[in-house]
């Protein structure tokens, strides 16, 4: 049984990727960051192969914490899923957030979950955004979360650099205008994907093998490849 590790995991796309890992035959460790969202507790009493683990990826402190509770739980984990992001303006304390959350949040979270990584699949997953792609930008505002993840395809690129010398696979994905939580609840239900959408693509982008790992690409829901 391979292991995998979901940040973000309390609802949303988040949730629906534990969903799919779960019916897959996967042990599903989730990174839960909501305490009052008990949506993993309830799925938890219908899977054994669920293990739910605080994380909150702004934070050193907790994202040591959630290494050492997923070392107690499996002595290989096979992949990890960054997954936890946020949504917010573009004043200067909402653009320090996003980067802080959006950006170093997961590069903080892949450094520290590397050294039980080593035994496994050594696959690293990312949800970004077409927002992030310099030459794809079309938008007009939103200029913190287009930064935020330009930021992150830019700092996986340079892990990719890194790592994929001692054996670790990528993926970087694109979910699409997806309805979360992100933007609101009044905000729900005005896109066109749902979350268990984009889950059932990021499955297989992320579990399928590629011909080759030598090249980072960003895949999105359509299963099309996309430039950073």
């Amino acid at each position: 049984m391979k292991t995998v590790f979901i940040t973000g995991a309390d609802r949303g796309i988040g949730y629906a990727m534990c969903e799919i890992f779960l019916q897959n035959g996967w042990k599903v460790i989730a990174g839960k960051f909501m305490d009052r969202v008990d949506y993993l507790e309830k799925l938890k009493k219908e899977n054994e192969n669920l293990f739910i683990v605080p994380l909150d990826v702004s934070s050193p402190d907790s994202i040591d914490d959630a290494v050492r509770k997923t070392a107690e739980i499996t002595d290989s984990l096979d992949m990890l899923i960054n997954v936890a992001g946020i949504f917010k303006g573009d004043s200067p304390e909402d653009i320090r957030a996003l980067i802080h959350v959006n950006t170093v949040g997961p590069i903080n979270v892949t450094k520290a979950f590397l050294p039980i990584m080593e035994n496994g699949m050594k696959r690293i997953c990312f949800f970004s955004s077409e927002a992030g792609s310099v030459s794809l930008a079309h938008r007009k505002n939103a200029y913190g979360y287009g930064m935020s993840k330009a930021a992150l395809n830019m700092a996986v690129k340079l892990m990719f650099n890194t790592l994929s010398k001692e054996g670790f696979t990528f993926r970087l994905y694109h979910p699409g205008w997806v309805n979360t939580y992100m933007e609101g609840d009044e905000k729900k239900n005005i896109a066109p994907y749902e979350a268990s959408d984009t889950a059932k693509t990021a499955y297989k982008a992320f579990t399928t093998d590629r011909k080759t790992e030598s090249v980072l690409q960003m895949t999105d829901i359509c299963d099309q490849t996309w430039s950073l």
